[in-house]
């Protein structure tokens, strides 16, 4: 079979590797109709992603069709379309314990701490895998991506009425969104870009869209009528940024991390405490974030269709990668077909 391998920065080669045998007992053989690229795909193709080991086969922003069920209990056949859930934990340390397998101790992360999705056929334990055949492989390629954003806001416990602000706007600031607006939020998103800011006003439903510069803290007192946020999301992965993020957040409120990098963090301490905030990391979701999406797409409330801005099958995916970056691509999400 062919499987896109990264084998070190920069280098992603498509090669021919042998399939996977039968699936063992509680596993399931699947073939990967579609692949979302992640920012984390991105960022280690640049070399820049924390928790990467190389060489890799990238992906875990998956549709998948099950071939092969190896369980007598299992509901899933054969034929049954899945979105992956692709944090594989070990379900004993005491995060798995407390019903918090998304920071498991020894977590591995498809495609990033073993090989994921970017190949024709993988095995894939049962319990991660939700069934929704009456999606497409591209809506549940797409799941993924929302759970970070679905898990990012119920970790801030985002009420109804809350003003909330969302720095950065690219697909995982872009994943918060929807799920603020249904905890029946005020959301503002801010990004440098005016066309991420364009697409986030036009296809997001963003109830302002401001620009992170030197003005946004005064912007958005305008904006909420003289307070700041109660709840700031930053997205960015970029230390700046979440360092000035604590200044944007309302005495009291809360500041949520869904972004990251590799390095250390400072910031003012005197700040912090004035304000009292709670600061938060969000990291991967839990598997009740993947069902609350997939009802949420059943019900058009969370609109799938403006997400995917570029298309190529995986073959044509190593062509692609230096001009979909290019500042002026209007790269949102980039969606591969596996043949």
């Amino acid at each position: 079979m062919q499987a896109l391998t990264l084998i070190e920065p920069g280098k992603l080669t498509l090669c021919d590797t042998p399939a996977p045998g039968d699936a063992p007992a509680g596993w399931a053989k699947v073939v990967v109709r579609n692949v979302g690229v992640c920012g984390t795909d991105w960022h280690a193709l640049h070399g820049r992603q924390p928790f990467f080991s190389y060489p890799r086969v990238l992906g875990h922003e998956l549709g998948v069709e099950i071939v092969q069920v190896n369980s007598a209990e299992s509901p899933l056949v054969a034929g049954d379309r899945c979105a992956v859930e692709p944090y594989l934990n070990c379900g004993k340390c005491i995060a798995c314990r407390a019903g918090r397998g998304n920071c498991c101790t020894d977590i591995r992360v498809l495609g990033v701490h073993v090989d994921g999705g970017m190949r024709q056929f993988m095995l894939v334990p049962l319990h991660k895998l939700h069934r929704a055949n009456d999606l497409s492989f591209e809506q549940l390629a797409l799941v993924e991506t929302l759970a970070i954003g679905c898990h990012a806001v119920s970790r801030a416990k985002v009420q109804s009425g809350q003003n909330v602000l969302v720095v950065g706007a690219g697909p995982i600031g872009l994943s918060v969104v929807p799920f603020v607006r249904a905890a029946g939020a005020k959301v503002a998103v801010a990004d440098l870009s005016p066309g991420r800011l364009a697409f986030c006003q036009t296809h997001m439903g963003a109830d302002a869209v401001l620009v992170a510069d030197e003005s946004l803290g005064a912007n958005l007192q305008t904006f909420y009528g003289g307070d700041l946020p109660t709840v700031v999301f930053d997205a960015t992965g970029n230390p700046r940024s979440m360092s000035r993020s604590l200044e944007l957040a309302a005495h009291g409120g809360r500041v949520v991390f869904v972004g990251l990098f590799q390095g250390d963090l400072t910031f003012n301490d005197p700040n912090f405490h004035r304000r009292e905030l709670t600061l938060l990391a969000s990291r991967n979701a839990l598997p009740q974030d993947f069902s609350r999406i997939l009802e949420l797409i059943r019900q058009d409330k969370v609109q799938t269709d403006p997400w995917i801005t570029h298309r190529a099958a995986l073959d044509e995916f190593p062509a692609k990668v230096e001009q979909w970056q290019q500042p002026d691509a209007g790269l949102i999400k980039a969606m591969l077909t596996v043949k």
